[in-house]
Order: structure tokens, then C-alpha cells, then sequence
């Protein structure tokens, strides 16, 4: 409702003329329309024509009931009479919850420095903008330097991403019913025609540092790469959904009046399966994330696909994707997409993040077409860190009990090799982030590692963490980073670093504290936050699938005469001891040598049974 009201707004006020100022309109709106893509025609057709007086950010306020980030707008119903709009830019959003809202920091900075241009403190930068800076969509009002960084990143570049691709960025499957056509991975159909039909199916949570991790798989209903429908089994295993398949709505109506067989996708567009490298990404996370998929998926609309150039080479997809997953990228994404929102401050409902690292953004492909590339993309780091993704993603858990059966031995050695494995992606994009700054024209000075000795890192050794930690040892900020992601503050340089590596982080830590475009880009927000999964909750969750699939061996559930029988906890257990495999397992499961299967399985199955009584299987209605 941003766009009528604003509009409705404007148009309450006196028009100016010659014999009658303009009535003057104020409002504090959503600031929604300054990111999103229905603001486009708001902007660049309507507010062009709107004497805009005052842009007051005030999405770092503390503002109780609003639980929309906001923005105040002041101006005149005529036409532009001034040159320049005073501008108030956010900096750092409110702390904590104010005792008296009114005298928040920030609502206080605003009120304190609205007159007076050229402030640039805490909280807020105030300046005068020269109109036509806000006479395109979409809009950014972050101080600190902010748009002057984004203006060198754009000004630096002779192509945008969208002259890059091929199509539009999307391509995502709408199937309209997600859960019918969605299973487990390992889940194996009835009729083994239909193991065909499976592909992995790729969803947005699913995409994090480098890696699609998969735990779904989707039955797809056409021959790869074409639109040719196809059955293979699919029409009898999705038989039990039918009614609710032949009723989705389609913009022909239901599925038989767009022509469409009732088992296929309400939306199904071919160019991103056409050929097999494509690059996907997170479309909402608090962090960019873009993963470089070798094809035979399908992607959800929460992952949308790049794709290149029929034609273009691995090399070509890897050097995109590294300048794509640098922090220069996740800072320049940030400043043009929308926030969904963190972790909000106070329980009144108002809109304001405890940390800016955990607002969630939303990145769209409209907004990535313009994503402005470097001259020359970082091919070598691209390709190193993918490669080092592909290694991570066969050393996990949910990897190792695909090969076989678990033991507790090969699970110590994939634990070991997934920490190097980490350590080195976490020392390689540091390294990428710094050769970034430097294809970017923000340093002149080329600050990357060029040893063949780059040492592992863990979280708290990166240059932005020691500087993080810096600050709060010296009272400085009140960022709860380290305590967040589990990670150990450091004000030091450790002892075990090669020499040349200590000595290029000092002087990386030198020209954070000189160079304020660095200073901006080497902050939370925008570098990597390596949340991964903690080790435990993956073998836990690994070794359960594990059993439960071993679980479903037709021999525990049907008698010598192939008809189905019922099993109690006790006859379930005296099967399974004989098999000595699943017994192992059980016991790594359950973390006790000498498993008590009766228990162990009690505890495994009690969500997975079946009551056997009716009475506890059915409702009152029956």
C-alpha cells in the first residue's frame, strides 16, 4: 500500500502556482519501495516530479509498532524548485531497546543533525544529494561512506552481470504442489522405473558457502532437458494425490484446461536444463551465496539459476562465481535488495536488527542483471575454492553413509578431513576478498598471500575478526559475532603463521585503519559467516537416515509368504541382531558400546511407528 498512499499523500497537499505555495506533505512509509521493483515506476515517475525536501532514513531507529523498516519523506506538491535533497543516511542502527524510545541514539542523531549537512557520526551521516541521485531506482540511504564506495565498485566496471548471461535469471520449476512430488533422499519408489524420474531438487536454505548441500529429491516428470512428459511409474506413485494435482490453478484454470497432464508441473521452463552448468544462488540469506551446479537437478524457486552463453566453459562459470561470492559482491548486493529483517531489538514490534550481519536480504535477478563486474574476474580463487566445495561436500556425514556402513572410525577421519578441508576454504576467501578489492580499483596495493605455505584459518583468525576483536577489547562495539558462531576472539597475530603471512595481515590490519572504502568492506556484514552445522547434529541426523533405511528392508516387514506382518519393538529387535551392520551402527547412533537395541530402537522409531491401536491411529470422526 506504499505506492497509492504516497501517491494519495502528495496529492492532498495544495498544488502549487503562481499565486499559491504548494502545501508541504510529510510521512514515514515503508521503505520497501526503495529496493523492491515496484518502486521503479514510484521513483523514476512519480517522485521525479514531487519537490522532495527531506530522505530521512530511519530504518536504525527504534520506533515501537513499526515492524517494517521505515523511511520519512518531506515535501512539496509541485515541481522540483531545488537542486538538492537533504538526506539523512543510516550508519549504525539502535544498540538496544531505549528506555524512552524518543531518545534512542538514532532518533536523537536524526532530530540533533537534521540541519546540519556534512554531519557524519555514530548513527547517521547527514548531506545534501544532488537530485538526479534519486531519480533512479533503486535507491540507497546508508552513510558511512557507503555510496561512495558503491560509486568506485560501479564506476570501475565496463560490464554488468546481465550483459554476461543468457536469458533472463530465474528458471526455477513451480510445481504447485511441492510436497507430492517431494522425497527424502534415499527414499526409494515402488516401481523402480520411477528411480529415473528423481533429481535432486535444489532449495535457496540448501546453498551455503560454496556448497549444495542435498537432502531432498524431486520426481521430475519430463525427459531432461526437453519438455517431453514422460511416465515411468510416476502417474501410479503419485496416484494418491490426484484430486488435489488435476485442481491446481493455472491461469487457464486447472491443469486440464492448460493442456497439462495432471502428474506434470504447473510451470516448468526448459533454459536452465538445457545444458548442464549453471550457477545458483540463495535468493533470500543474511550473506551471498553462489554455487556452480554440473547439472541432471532441478532447482526451486528459492534457488533461482544463472545461466551463460550456450557455449561458455567451466573456467568461465568459476571465474564468475568467485567475483560473485567475494565480499565486494555480498556489499554491493546489500546496498541495492531489500532486508527482510534479523534479529530485532526489543519485543514492541519495532523493525531494527540487534546485529546488521543477521538482516536477511533479498536477492532478486532483477537486481543481480546489474551486478557490475571487474575487468578482469578471479578465475584461479573461483576455481580453487569450488574445487575445495566438492571436497567438503564427500567428507560429510550424509555423504559417508551413502558409500556403506558407517563406522566410528571412518566417521573420526571424515570429521578431521573436514575441518582441513574448511580451514582452507576460510584462508582462500580471505585471499579472494583481498585480490577483489584490488580488481574493484578500491587499493592499489596487491594484498593477497602468494606462498605456497597459506595456512589454515579457523573462524576468529580472519583480518576483520582480529580488527572486530580489537574493538571489543577496547569497549568499541558491543557485536556479538564470536559468541554467534561459536568462535574465539583474537587481538593477536598467531605464532604459527609463516612469517610472510603475519607479516601481509599486519599489513592488511594497516590499511583497514587508513583506507576507509576497505575499513567499510572488512566488516561483518559482508564477510562470510562460515555457520555450518555443527558435526554432531550431522552424524546424528546421517546415522539416523542410515538406520532408517536399513530399517525398510521388505525382510523385516513381510513373512516367508511375501504377505505384510505387523512387528512389535521386542520382534523388531531379535531380527536385528543378527544383523551385525545395523547393530553398529545402532550403537554409534545411540553412543553406547553395548547397545541396548530394544531401547536404541524404542528411541529410534517411537516418531516413525504406527500405533496399533485404532483408537490412537484416528480421530473422533474416525
Amino acid at each position: 500500500m506504499t505506492v497509492p498512499f504516497m501517491e494519495r499523500f502528495f496529492g492532498l497537499a495544495k498544488h502549487g502556482t503562481d499565486t499559491q505555495p504548494a502545501g508541504w506533505t510529510g510521512q514515514i512509509t515503508s521503505n520497501s519501495f526503495m529496493k523492491r521493483e515496484f518502486g521503479t515506476k514510484l521513483i523514476e515517475e512519480y517522485l521525479v516530479r514531487q519537490d522532495l525536501r527531506a530522505v530521512i532514513d530511519t530504518s536504525g531507529a527504534y520506533i515501537p509498532g513499526h515492524g517494517t523498516p521505515t523511511v520519512i519523506l518531506i515535501g512539496k506538491h509541485q515541481q522540483p524548485r531545488t537542486e538538492t535533497v537533504r538526506a539523512v543516511l543510516g550508519v549504525q542502527g539502535e544498540p538496544g531497546r531505549p528506555e524512552n524510545p524518543a531518545a534512542g541514539k538514532v532518533w536523537r542523531s536524526i532530530i540533533d543533525n537534521l540541519e546540519a549537512p556534512g554531519h557524519d557520526g555514530q548513527w547517521v551521516t547527514v548531506v545534501d544529494l544532488p537530485r538526479d541521485r534519486l531519480s533512479t531506482h533503486p535507491w540507497s540511504l546508508s552513510g558511512g561512506g557507503v555510496s561512495e564506495v558503491a560509486k568506485r565498485i560501479e564506476g570501475s566496471s565496463k560490464a554488468s552481470l546481465g550483459q554476461r548471461v543468457s536469458g533472463q535469471i530465474g528458471g526455477a520449476i513451480r510445481a504447485g504442489a511441492d510436497e507430492a512430488f517431494m522425497r527424502p533422499i534415499g527414499w526409494r519408489p515402488r516401481n523402480e522405473k520411477t528411480v529415473a524420474a528423481l533429481r535432486p531438487f535444489v532449495m535457496g536454505d540448501n546453498l551455503r558457502d560454496w556448497v549444495s548441500t542435498l537432502d531432498t529429491q524431486l520426481i521430475f516428470p519430463y525427459e531432461y532437458g526437453t519438455k517431453k512428459v514422460i511416465d515411468d511409474g510416476i502417474r501410479q506413485e503419485l496416484w494418491p494425490w490426484r484430486a488435489t494435482l488435476v485442481s491446481r490453478s493455472t491461469f487457464q484454470g486447472n491443469m486440464a484446461d492448460a493442456g497439462l497432464s495432471w502428474w506434470e508441473y504447473m510451470q516448468y521452463t526448459l533454459a536452465p536444463y538445457r545444458s548442464p552448468l549453471s550457477i545458483t544462488f540463495a535468493f533470500v540469506a543474511t550473506h551471498n551465496h553462489f554455487v556452480l551446479d554440473r547439472g541432471g537437478k532441478v532447482f526451486n524457486r528459492s534457488a533461482p539459476v544463472i545461466k551463460l552463453p550456450e557455449g561458455a566453459t567451466e573456467e568461465e562459470h568459476l571465474a564468475l562465481l568467485g567475483v560473485l561470492n567475494s565480499s565486494t559482491a555480498c556489499f554491493w548486493l546489500k546496498q541495492n535488495s531489500y532486508p527482510k529483517g534479523g534479529d530485532p531489538v526489543g519485543k514492541d514490534g519495532a523493525r531494527v536488527s540487534q546485529q546488521p550481519w543477521s538482516d536477511r536480504y533479498e536477492f532478486t535477478g532483477t537486481t543481480l542483471q546489474d551486478f557490475p563486474l571487474p575487468s578482469v574476474l578471479p578465475l584461479k580463487r573461483g576455481s580453487q575454492l569450488d574445487s575445495l566445495a566438492q571436497s567438503l561436500a564427500v567428507s560429510t556425514p550424509a555423504a559417508l553413509v551413502m558409500d556403506g556402513t558407517p563406522t566410528a572410525s571412518a566417521i573420526e577421519e571424515a570429521h578431521k578431513q573436514s575441518q582441513s578441508i574448511l580451514g582452507q576454504m576460510v584462508a582462500a576467501q580471505e585471499e579472494l576478498d583481498w585480490e577483489t578489492y584490488r580488481l574493484y580499483g578500491l587499493t592499489d596495493e596487491d594484498l593477497t598471500y602468494h606462498g605456497e605455505d597459506l595456512p589454515e584459518l579457523v573462524l576468529g583468525q580472519r583480518t576483520s575478526e582480529i580488527v572486530l576483536a580489537r574493538q571489543l577489547a577496547a569497549g568499541e562495539s558491543t557485536s556479538t559475532w564470536f559468541q554467534r558462531h561459536g568462535s574465539t576472539p583474537i587481538t593477536f597475530l598467531p605464532e604459527e603463521w609463516p612469517e610472510a603471512y603475519r607479516d601481509l595481515v599486519q599489513r592488511r590490519l594497516d590499511i583497514i585503519e587508513s583506507n576507509p572504502n576497505i575499513r567499510l568492506l572488512e566488516k561483518p556484514e559482508y564477510k562470510r559467516r562460515w555457520a555450518t552445522e555443527p558435526w554432531e547434529k550431522q552424524e546424528e541426523r546421517a546415522l539416523r537416515t542410515w538406520l532408517l533405511n536399513r530399517l525398510e528392508d521388505r525382510s523385516y516387514w513381510f513373512d516367508a509368504q511375501g504377505r505384510p506382518a505387523a512387528r512389535s519393538i521386542s520382534q523388531l529387535a531379535d531380527m536385528v541382531t543378527r544383523d551385525t551392520d545395523l547393530v553398529g551402527v545402532l550403537a554409534l547412533w545411540d553412543g553406547t558400546v553395548d547397545v541396548d537395541v530394544v531401547k536404541a530402537l524404542t528411541r529410534l522409531l517411537t516418531d516413525e511407528a504406527v500405533p496399533y491401536l485404532a483408537a490412537q491411529r484416528l480421530k473422533e470422526p474416525g
